[in-house]
């Protein structure tokens, strides 16, 4: 009797779970929550955005000097228009504005998770559910950085992807110009979807508009300068990168030691090879995703279908910018979100499963708010156990970038099959 009323207990418990508005509750709850970490939470995890962005955009209303047109800036020119965006409501309230318009971006992508029913699918409600514990434990960084736009825009895209190529090609690309992390994910898309072609001129087309109203605004050469301006930058404190000259400092200040640069406005570590290091680590992050994209194209000869390769090629492109980079700051992780909660979509259709990458997911997340903001100043003063709380986190870094290209490589192993031939078309109902 008692495993009777147990099973009827999980049971109703299961499908309250998959009630539309209970979901919706979390999703308020959880931005909710984040929204006031921001605004009275420790460690100001909102600067960026009340101080930094806010500036970007009253000097060029009052003075008409607009970063990525009158000077070059280290975001792509697109970037200005949620900054813009946000001030609608004046100087006083560009936070809370920042806030509501993120807030309403993630909850378009929310519901390209759970679609318009009142009842949602079982596994739908599970990753929806899912990515809100990935926010929370990430922080109010998830929504306290441009990365938050360009993170429910990506993930639309990439939902899409399968079944709106020319959507997903569009969005994808729209991203990119915001910041330039979905470039991956186009990449990915350009590699392992069927059609391909589809995803190219939407993408393409994208670039060509943005590039002409850049040019005719007076952008010039500062329309690319997103890419050009990361050159100069040293070792960030938070990248992997960065860990061995972090311990060197903290075994002895005069080996190495943290410098808060004030050109980019980051805290970075230098020492011994540091310099070198720093510049090798562009190059490097270039052959790495030329390295994986090969390993990708090798899987795609192989016959391997779509829903299977486009999720862990996205993961392992993503995880290469974060991993093989000299900044580490610490809202990439919120990137990581995309691959995972598609390829947990995708499951259904003939993916890989993504239980693995999921959990090193979430554990990444929970470490990050641990490094910042709760513990980012004692992490500065290179006390022994945040360093090693960093640490941990990236070698997790490692071990997603290393899961991600050992599924693409067993892919490329696999017999060669016959593609599966499932419907494609723009016409097509959006996935619910």
């Amino acid at each position: 009797m008692t495993s009777v009323r147990a099973r009827r207990a999980s049971l109703r418990l299961f499908s309250f779970g998959r009630n539309a508005i209970v979901l919706w509750v979390l999703f308020a709850l959880v931005h909710g929550w984040l929204g006031v970490l921001n605004l009275v939470g420790p460690g100001q995890p909102f600067g960026d955005v009340e101080i930094v962005y806010r500036f970007w955009v009253e000097r060029g209303l009052t003075d008409g000097q607009w970063v990525g047109i009158d000077t070059s800036w280290v975001y792509p020119l697109l970037a200005l228009v949620p900054m813009l965006a946000a001030f609608v409501a004046g100087p006083d309230l560009y936070g809370a504005a920042w806030l509501s318009m993120v807030t309403a971006l993630h909850a378009g992508a929310f519901l390209a998770l759970i679609g318009v029913h009142a009842r949602v699918p079982a596994a739908r409600a599970a990753i929806a559910a899912g990515w809100m514990l990935f926010l929370m434990l990430l922080g109010p960084i998830a929504l306290g950085r441009l990365d938050a736009v360009t993170v429910a825009i990506a993930l639309v895209g990439v939902v899409l992807a399968l079944d709106h190529p020319r959507w997903a090609g569009a969005l994808l690309a729209i991203g990119a110009w915001v910041k330039v992390w979905p470039a991956a994910l186009l990449l990915a898309a350009l590699v392992a979807l069927r059609h391909r072609v589809r995803v190219f001129v939407a993408a393409v087309t994208v670039c060509a508009v943005v590039i002409v109203v850049g040019l005719s605004l007076g952008a010039g050469g500062a329309l690319f300068s997103a890419v050009t301006e990361q050159s100069a930058r040293g070792l960030q404190v938070e990248s992997p990168v960065a860990i061995p000259w972090l311990w060197a400092a903290t075994a002895n200040p005069l080996a190495a030691w943290v410098y808060y640069d004030t050109s980019i406005l980051t805290f970075q570590v230098v020492g011994d090879g540091s310099a070198v290091a720093a510049q090798l680590t562009t190059p490097i992050l270039a052959l790495v995703v030329l390295a994986i994209l090969a390993l990708g194209a090798v899987a795609v000869a192989r016959g391997n279908d779509q829903a299977a390769l486009f999720p862990v090629l996205s993961l392992a492109l993503v995880m290469a910018l974060i991993t093989v980079n000299k900044v580490g700051s610490p809202q990439f992780v919120s990137w990581i979100a995309v691959p995972v909660l598609l390829g947990l979509v995708l499951r259904a259709r003939g993916g890989v499963s993504f239980l693995v990458p999921a959990i090193l997911a979430l554990a990444i997340a929970g470490l990050t708010q641990l490094i910042y903001p709760v513990f980012y100043d004692r992490l500065l003063a290179l006390e022994p156990a945040l360093v090693l709380v960093l640490t941990m986190r990236n070698v997790l870094y490692l071990v997603l970038l290393g899961w991600a290209v050992q599924q693409i490589a067993a892919l490329c192993w696999r017999p060669v099959v016959a593609l599966r031939r499932e419907p494609a078309s723009d016409d097509e109902g959006v996935v619910a």
